[in-house]
């Protein structure tokens, strides 16, 4: 008999006030009913640094190995998952250039 992998949901966003300006993040990690929210922000930085530090900082919170989904409105961070990504593991986590 095989145990059940935690799943954990994580929803994340960020913004800046000009590209680059001032900007922040927030994840929101919620399992079996219990709820987290992290958030943090800089002084100068961009739109998708930001997008791209809440999936961190939400991935980082996380205390043991689960399924995760991730809700998130950035394309930017979307394509880093769905497409960029396969490509960056399998070159050694380096981009083409």
């Amino acid at each position: 008999m095989t145990k059940k992998s935690k799943h954990v949901e994580l929803f994340t966003d960020g913004a800046c006030s000009g590209n680059p300006g001032p900007g922040g993040w927030g994840a929101l990690l919620r399992y079996n009913g219990h709820e987290k929210e992290l958030g943090g922000g800089e002084e100068s930085t961009t739109n998708n640094r930001m997008e791209m530090m809440a999936v961190i900082e939400g991935l980082g919170a996380l205390n043991s190995t689960c399924d995760v989904t991730l809700h998130t409105d950035s394309k930017y961070v979307m394509d880093g998952v769905t497409k960029y990504m396969p490509n960056w593991k399998r070159n050694g986590w380096r981009t083409a250039d």
